[in-house]
C-alpha cells in the first residue's frame, strides 16, 4: 500500500491485500440491549449466511449495551459454540457507543454493522462491503429511500424517516439519502481517524459519521436494499427523533464555525481525479465566482438593513462605516468557507485583517459616492442614497473578488511549481559540492555491518548465512503487505 500522505491524513484508497488464512477482513458488530429473545437466530443467521456467501474471512461481535436480562449469557454462549462469534460487555447503553468501543479495537481492515432485528435483507452484505475492500470507496451504507429499494413499514415511520432526512439536506446539506439505515459499513483506516472526530454516543452516532464524512470529501456508497420493518421494536421514537435533532443543531453549529479539524481526512493530492490539473483552465474558477457572487448578494442585503438601521439615529457617513465594517466581517467569513473552501480556524486572523483591507477600498468608493452626492444635492432623499450605495458597492465587488482570490486565499498549490525547479538546482549544487566527502563517509559504516553477519559462530546460522543486502528487501515486501490486516503493526496515525 501506498504510505505518502502527510501526517495526519488518509493514506490513498487501494485494494485490500490478500490476509493470511485466518485473519477476518469483514468484522460486522451487532449492538444489543435486553434482546435475549432475538440474538440467538439472528447471530445463527448472519453467520450462516457470511460461511455460504461471503468469500473472506469474518468475525461477527456481539456488542451487548449494559443488558440486564439473560442477553450477556446468551452472548457468551454463541461465542463457545461458534469460532467466529465474539462478545464485548460494556457497563453503559448508546449504539454509538458500542460500535465506537468494537470499531477502534478491531483488526478488521472492513467493518460493519447491523441491528439485531436484521430488517435488512442479509444479500446487500456483500454489495456493502465490496466497494471498501476493492478501495473504491471509504464508508458505504444501506438506503431504504432509493428508487429500487424494497421497504415494508407503517405510514409513522415512513413520514419520520423522510422528514428527518429533509432535514438533514436542507440543515446540514447532506447528500446521502438515509442516515438512520441500522446496516453500514466503513474501512479500518477511515475509522480510525473519522471516529475520534464523532462525539455522540447514541442513535446519532450514524448521521454525525457521514455528515463529517461528506464534508471532508470522503466517498460515501450507497446500496438499496430490502427492508422489513419490525414491529416489536423497542426503539423511543419520540426521544430519539429529539436527541437527533440537538445533535443537528450541534454539528451544524461545528462545522459553520469551523472548529472540526476535517482537514485530517483529506485524502492524498492526487487520489480524487477532481485533483488533477488541467491546463489553461483556472482551478475551481467557476465555482468560487458563483459562490462569491452568492455570498455577495446577501452580504450587499445585509449591509443594507444595517445601513438602514444605524441612519436612523446617526449620519450617513457613520452609518455607512459601521454597516460596511460588520458585514464584511461576516462576508470574509463566509467566502472563506463557502467561498474558498478553508476549514479550521488556522489563518482565520489573518484572513479577517486582510479583508478588512479589502474593506478600505470599498470604504473609500462608497464614502466617495456619498461625498460626491452630497456635494451634488444638499439633502439627497434616502432612495437616492441606497442606488449610489448599490452602484458603489457593485463597482467594489468585482475588485474584492480579485483581491480575494489572488491575495487573501490563493491557490497555494500554484505557488509548488514555480518553486520545484530552484529548490532542485540548489540540492543538486549543494550535492556537487559535498560529493568529496561521501567515500571517506561510507566506508567506516560498510564493515562493522557486514562483519556480524558473515563471520561463522558456529550456530545453525553457518549453513546459511545472513547477509543484509539480501534480507532487506523481503523484510520490507511482509512488513507492507501486512499493515491492512494485523492490529499490532505501527501505524503512523496511531500516534494521534
Amino acid at each position: 500500500m501506498r504510505t505518502d500522505s502527510s501526517p495526519g491524513t488518509l493514506p490513498a484508497r487501494e485494494h485490500l491485500p490478500a490476509a493470511p488464512a485466518g485473519t477476518p477482513v469483514l468484522d460486522v458488530v451487532i449492538p444489543v440491549h435486553n434482546e435475549e429473545k432475538d440474538l440467538r437466530p439472528c447471530v445463527r443467521r448472519l453467520h450462516g449466511h457470511l460461511d455460504r456467501t461471503f468469500p473472506y474471512a469474518f468475525r461477527i461481535t456481539i456488542a451487548d449495551n449494559a443488558s440486564t436480562d439473560t442477553t450477556p449469557q446468551v452472548a457468551r454462549q454463541l461465542a463457545a459454540q461458534i469460532p467466529e462469534v465474539t462478545t464485548l460487555r460494556l457497563e453503559q447503553k448508546g449504539r454509538g457507543r458500542a460500535l465506537r468501543a468494537v470499531w477502534s479495537a478491531s483488526d478488521a481492515p472492513v467493518l460493519a454493522y447491523m441491528d439485531v432485528d436484521l430488517s435488512t435483507d442479509l444479500n446487500a452484505l456483500l454489495p456493502l462491503v465490496a466497494p471498501l475492500i476493492s478501495g473504491h470507496s471509504d464508508l458505504a451504507i444501506g438506503s431504504r429511500l432509493a428508487r429500487s429499494s424494497r421497504v415494508v413499514r407503517g405510514p409513522k415511520r415512513e413520514f419520520i424517516s423522510r422528514a428527518y432526512n429533509l432535514i438533514l439536506r436542507g440543515s446540514l446539506q447532506a447528500r446521502f439519502s438515509d442516515a438512520q439505515c441500522g446496516f453500514k459499513a466503513i474501512r479500518r483506516d477511515v475509522a480510525q481517524v473519522l471516529l475520534p472526530l464523532v462525539e455522540d454516543t447514541g442513535w446519532f452516532f450514524d448521521t454525525e459519521m457521514l455528515v463529517l464524512a461528506e464534508r471532508a470529501g470522503l466517498r460515501i456508497h450507497e446500496v438499496p436494499v430490502d427492508w422489513v420493518d419490525d414491529p416489536d421494536s423497542t426503539v423511543h421514537i419520540v426521544r430519539t427523533a429529539t436527541d437527533d435533532l440537538k445533535g443537528v443543531w450541534r454539528v451544524g453549529r461545528a462545522l459553520a464555525t469551523g472548529s472540526l479539524p476535517l482537514d485530517r481526512l483529506a485524502r492524498p493530492f492526487g487520489d480524487d481525479p477532481r485533483d488533477r490539473d488541467l491546463e489553461d483552465v483556472p482551478k475551481g474558477l467557476a465555482r468560487q465566482l458563483v459562490g462569491f457572487c452568492v455570498v455577495g448578494a446577501l452580504s450587499t442585503l445585509f449591509y443594507l438593513l444595517l445601513y438602514s438601521g444605524f441612519r436612523a439615529f446617526t449620519g450617513s457617513q457613520f452609518a455607512n462605516a459601521l454597516a460596511l465594517l460588520v458585514s464584511a466581517v461576516a462576508n470574509t467569513a463566509a467566502n472563506r468557507r463557502l467561498t474558498f473552501g478553508v476549514r479550521g480556524r488556522g489563518g482565520a486572523v489573518r484572513h479577517q485583517a486582510q479583508g478588512l483591507v479589502v474593506l478600505g477600498i470599498g470604504l473609500a468608493l462608497t464614502s466617495g459616492s456619498l461625498a460626491a452626492l452630497n456635494a451634488a444635492a444638499s439633502e439627497p432623499a434616502h432612495s437616492t442614497e441606497l442606488a449610489v450605495l448599490i452602484a458603489a458597492n457593485l463597482a467594489a465587488t468585482v475588485l474584492r473578488f480579485l483581491l480575494f482570490r489572488a491575495w487573501v486565499f490563493p491557490d497555494r498549490r500554484d505557488d509548488d511549481p514555480p518553486r520545484a525547479a530552484p529548490y532542485d538546482a540548489k540540492c543538486a549544487a549543494q550535492h556537487d559540492a559535498v560529493a568529496p566527502y561521501e567515500a571517506p563517509r561510507a566506508a567506516p559504516y560498510e564493515a562493522p555491518r557486514a562483519a556480524p553477519y558473515e563471520a561463522p559462530r558456529g550456530t545453525p546460522y553457518d549453513t546459511a548465512p545472513f547477509r543484509a543486502g539480501e534480507a532487506a528487501e523481503p523484510w520490507r515486501d511482509t512488513t507492507v503487505q501486512s499493515l491492512p490486516v494485523h492490529p499490532h503493526d505501527t501505524d503512523a496515525r496511531d500516534s494521534r
